[in-house]
């Protein structure tokens, strides 16, 4: 049978557009009721037996049938072997993209990360120390895919933001080991690497086993038993986001080559049937050219069955009535990735309010950002980008504020105390104040 991709054809013009609009952009994050059930009873189980429950679950999802924890912890020979065995031009192109990730996040450090304080005209002292987590978890997905690209991803920021160490988690079903996996994890600087994963995983970070340290913080995707064992043992520990499907939205003046966009779509399209493709554009004689591309292109696609279904079920070629409309409809959708592929990017970015991250000029593919342009990956997903942000230092960083009150000072800031804390009927705060008070 001869695959085919359509998207949904739309025309902000038409009388039915708002309709149509939120029925293809709607996706429920929540998790099937069975699987938030047997989620819950692998946590509980490793939260008890620890690493037993893990070799458990291990031989029944991965296949592997192994008599202690001893085997499925990478050493640092491994890693390093791993990547002394890779081709050349894959271990300078792992060590090129991680160059580029972390002289990224070290200036997000340098602009953002660093402690601070001051002292006012009484001689107090106000400021934020910031430090770094004690030890995170990484989880990098494996089974279907195998993505190095995480690991540099996730490990990178942590190293740089300072975290003492980190763990990395990778299911290995069958026990496959993917060198390049291996091979990044050894660039990146990961400290202990276990080939685990699933519910288990998270389990095994958030609460500790006998071998695997518990973390304070989780970050990297997975599927939905990784997405459900997040969103459960947060509180025990941090985590970084529920990530959705992946998204790309192409905002379009028609300059760009119709096959390059095309090819743009398929690149979100091809990870998930779930993920969302979508091209806004003014021009329909161009939004025209860009289905031809696909039709011509999809044949020659080796994930073609998941990229026409992912276009047909969720993606959508949207006529605005100009580029700005397009760029307050793109707001409206807060994509993961955005790319302006425009003749003059920078005339429509600052229209741009809500977005992962932002791709500027026709000769920015998404592509780029995902391997080695230098800003992170790991981004918010399904319309949080309204109010969320990139992976980055900051994730791997805590603050803590910083208060010295002068004698002069606390004759002024008491005073305050006490009339607030009184209001609020709170009498041994105001009595803690009153007493730092001179007598008058």
């Amino acid at each position: 049978m001869t695959l085919s991709a359509a998207p949904l054809r739309l025309s902000t013009a038409a009388a039915d557009f708002e309709t149509a609009f939120k029925a293809r952009l709607h996706w429920s994050a929540d998790a099937d009721a069975a699987i938030e059930e047997r989620v819950a009873e692998i946590l509980a189980d490793v939260q008890q037996r620890g690493d037993a429950a893990v070799l458990e679950y291990t031989k029944r999802f991965d296949r592997l049938d192994l008599a202690d924890m001893t085997a499925l912890e990478l050493t640092a020979d491994e890693l390093r072997a791993a990547f002394e065995s890779l081709p050349a031009v894959q271990r300078e192109a792992l060590e090129a993209a991680a160059r580029r990730v972390r002289s990224y996040h070290e200036a997000q450090k340098k602009a953002s990360g660093e402690s601070w304080q001051y002292r006012d005209e009484d001689g107090t002292l106000l400021g934020q120390k910031v430090t770094p987590l004690d030890r995170v978890g990484i989880y990098v997905p494996g089974g279907k895919a195998a993505y190095p690209s995480s690991v540099l991803m996730n490990a990178i920021p942590a190293h740089v933001a300072g975290v003492g160490e980190i763990i990395m988690v990778v299911p290995t079903p069958g026990g496959e080991k993917n060198p390049l996996v291996l091979a990044a994890a050894h660039v990146a600087g990961v400290s202990r690497a276990f080939t685990i994963g699933g519910a288990q995983a998270v389990a095994a970070l958030a609460y500790g086993t006998a071998t695997v340290p518990a973390v304070d913080k989780i970050t990297g995707p997975g599927n939905a038993y990784v997405a459900a064992a997040k969103r459960r043992v947060f509180g025990t520990v941090g985590i970084d986001m529920i990530a959705g499907p992946s998204e790309i939205l192409v905002l379009a003046d028609g300059s760009t080559p119709p096959d390059w966009v095309a090819m743009d779509l398929f690149s979100q399209a091809e990870h998930d049937e779930l993920a969302q493709s979508i091209l806004l554009c003014p021009d329909a004689a161009y939004i025209d050219r860009v289905q031809q591309e696909i039709d011509r292109l999809l044949p020659t696609m080796p994930r073609a069955g998941i990229i026409a279904a992912s276009l047909n079920g969720r993606g959508a070629l949207i006529q605005t009535r100009d580029m700005e409309e397009a760029c307050a409809i793109s707001n409206r959708i807060a994509p993961e990735h955005l790319e302006v592929s425009s003749r003059d990017p920078h005339r429509w970015e600052p229209l741009l309010k809500h977005a992962g991250a932002i791709f500027l000029g026709a000769f920015t593919s998404e592509s780029l950002g995902d391997y080695c342009a230098g800003p992170n990956h790991v981004l918010p997903t399904s319309g949080t980008a309204r109010f969320s942000s990139p992976l980055g230092v900051y994730d791997f960083q805590k603050r803590s504020s910083l208060i010295e009150v002068s004698e002069q000072g606390a004759q002024t800031l008491g005073r305050i105390a006490v009339t607030l804390a009184e209001g609020e009927g709170l009498s041994a705060h105001a009595e803690a104040a009153r007493m730092r008070l001179k007598a008058n």
